[in-house]
């Protein structure tokens, strides 16, 4: 059987001269006109807008939520079955003299900056102590909700969400990516993950659609992570200074107090995006990285290590056990009790939610991953993609949620914890932990370490957006289409922030993700594809001992 060669060139066509020189224009002006018809609807129609938004969501859960669950536990088994199994493994990324371009703590600095820390933030406190109230286990009845035995409840869900399964989508992208792009020699943007199932196909319009899919989805994950990031940095700034005008009647951050975090996030974020990878990004990620230890180490001295301690192995343990289970399990909607509560748990609240927003997150995050462990092995990409991320986000909601919680029973906090607004969790324990000059510095902590987390998610989103509608050059941009994506994020973020704040970012951020849902599949069934064709090449030229070129292998 004569086995084709592997396609090692995608011709992508872009601009030879003017303001597009550089950039694939069909890809580029496809992806401005979906923004700016997203945002003028969005600011001429604002009303009519956010209430479709919330029925396009909810028609959605239902459509789509199997698909989400079953496409996720496809990636991550996948992923795992690449790294432990010894041909795939030991592949490295660039070819086997290539060595790695950052050190390991950069490397995986960057990554857990611009693949999770701002939701690692909000959530850290508020995914647990919603769970400590209602998960699923509580609303069958099997615990009773806040009692301490709920506790090994709340972080098998915890981790379900932040564990393997988030890392695993953005690692898929990003290893694909890598693959394609260090090992097969195809531009480094989104089309190339597809390349051994549509081959020359994707130069044209079937690439374009993929690289807009690609964009749009981007566009739209980062606003959802940004939106939650300025609503928490708008919180921790009105514990500081106390002004009325940055909270609403119901306590939560104002419109203004968040268009005036968003400003001053996005326009940090242009101007280190302007400065490239290799400054502005990996120092911020450095930063982030330091600043978020030192926090942690407060949590660690200061919160209830022996009760995160606990709950950190219990959860793991608990985590890696009930995981198959939990990641093929579906509650489809039902009028009855208590189906109906799990179906919203899974579909509107929290997991299906989740998974829409990794894979949005996706195309960003995946092919800045891609972009920085050009030498790594597979086997060690997936280590530090999936594995270790995952451990740091373990790590983070033991000590960080379990200290909130722990205030909860004890009966120190006295349920304001639970009354409070996911945004000003994290914030409403420290007050308890620490006298108010204390709980100042702590929150100027905070405060800076999500700008740090903002940023660096913004920037590294704009930087991205200008590498796939380049076709794969990840070379430095023109400033001016820097400031046009950089604007664009921002339009975007407050025209639906307008609309109906949150609610409203987070329904069009599922529109967005449900098309690059295919395309990761479809990357990770190319993927498989190339690399079992790779083995069956080398497997022939070991039996012919001559070496013959890929495509005279019989």
């Amino acid at each position: 059987m004569t086995i084709k060669p592997p396609l090692t060139d995608l011709e992508i066509k872009v601009g030879e001269e003017g303001f597009y020189q550089g950039f694939n224009k069909g890809a580029t002006i496809g992806s401005k006109a979906i923004i700016i018809l997203l945002v003028l609807w969005a600011a001429v129609f604002s009303d009519q807008a956010g209430a479709l938004l919330l029925k396009i969501r909810g028609w959605s859960f239902e459509a789509f939520g199997p698909w989400y669950i079953y496409a996720m536990a496809f990636i991550v088994f996948l992923c795992l079955a690449l790294a432990l199994f010894p041909a795939t493994g030991k592949v490295r990324l660039g070819g086997p003299d290539v060595e790695p371009e950052f050190s390991s703590f950069s490397w995986f600095s960057m990554m857990f900056g611009a693949g999770i820390g701002i939701g690692m933030l909000v959530f850290s406190t508020a995914e647990p102590i919603y769970h400590f109230a209602s998960n699923p286990d509580t609303i069958v009845g099997a615990v009773a909700p806040k009692s301490a035995e709920t506790m090994r409840s709340v972080y098998k869900w915890a981790f379900f969400h932040w564990g393997l399964t988030a890392w695993g989508c953005y690692g898929l992208v990003g290893l694909a990516l890598a693959f394609f792009s260090y090992n097969r020699g195809l531009p480094l943007t989104i089309r190339s993950g597809l390349a051994p199932l549509f081959g020359r196909r994707l130069e044209g319009v079937l690439g374009d659609l993929a690289d807009i899919a690609a964009v749009i989805a981007t566009i739209l994950g980062i606003a959802v992570t940004i939106g939650y990031g300025i609503s928490m940095f708008a919180s921790g700034m009105h514990s500081m200074v106390g002004a009325s005008w940055m909270v609403n009647a119901e306590g939560s951050p104002s419109l203004a107090a968040m268009m005036i975090s968003l400003v001053l996030v996005m326009g940090a974020s242009i101007l280190s995006a302007a400065s490239g990878v290799d400054r502005g990004i990996k120092w911020l990620s450095n930063i982030n990285m330091v600043l978020s230890f030192g926090l942690l180490l407060f949590f660690l001295i200061f919160g209830a290590p022996g009760v995160a301690l606990k709950s950190l192995f219990l959860g793991i343990w608990d985590y890696i056990i009930n995981f198959p289970v939990q990641a093929l399990t579906y509650w489809p909607t039902s009028d009855v009790e208590p189906a109906a509560t799990l179906y919203k748990w899974q579909s509107v609240w929290w997991t299906v939610f989740y998974w829409a927003w990794w894979i949005a997150f996706a195309p960003f995050v995946g092919l800045f991953f891609a972009r920085i462990s050009r030498g790594r092995t597979i086997r060690e990409y997936i280590m530090g993609t999936m594995v270790l991320p995952s451990l740091m986000c373990f790590i983070w909601f033991t000590f960080v949620g379990g200290t909130a919680i722990n205030l909860e029973l004890s009966g120190v906090a006295g349920g304001s914890i639970l009354a409070t607004g996911q945004e000003g969790q994290l914030y409403a324990a420290l007050k308890l932990m620490v006298g108010s000059g204390v709980f100042k510095m702590l929150t100027g902590l905070v405060a800076i370490l999500l700008l740090t987390y903002l940023v660096t998610s913004a920037d590294s989103g704009v930087l991205i957006l200008n590498t796939i509608l380049s076709g794969g050059d990840a070379g430095k941009k023109a400033v001016a289409h820097i400031i046009f994506w950089g604007g664009a994020l921002t339009a975007v973020i407050g025209v639906l922030l307008v609309a109906g704040g949150l609610d409203a970012i987070k329904s069009a951020m599922l529109v967005g993700a449900l098309p690059f849902s295919a395309i990761i599949v479809l990357m990770g069934i190319a993927l498989v594809k190339a690399l079992v064709r790779d083995a069956l090449r080398e497997k022939n030229r070991e039996v012919d001992g001559v070496g013959n070129p890929a495509g005279e292998i019989k």
